[in-house]
């Protein structure tokens, strides 16, 4: 099967249920150095500023008003 022959809701559905079955595995992903080390950074710049970012909502309507 030709992924591009599917519609956009169907390749929609296909990632979502291909997603749900590596969540239902409950495997732990392997992080690497560089990934732990990012992580450890952006949690590092959140504990200082305490800034929680924009409601999803928010985000969508400026990205829509554009």
């Amino acid at each position: 099967m030709e992924i591009q022959s599917l519609t956009v809701s169907e390749r929609i559905i296909l990632a979502e249920s291909l997603w749900d079955s590596v969540i239902a595995d409950d495997v732990e992903i392997d992080v690497t150095a560089p990934q732990r080390e990012e992580l450890n950074r952006r949690l590092a710049a959140f504990e200082i500023d305490q800034d929680i970012g924009s409601p999803w909502a928010a985000v969508k309507a400026r990205i829509l008003s554009k």
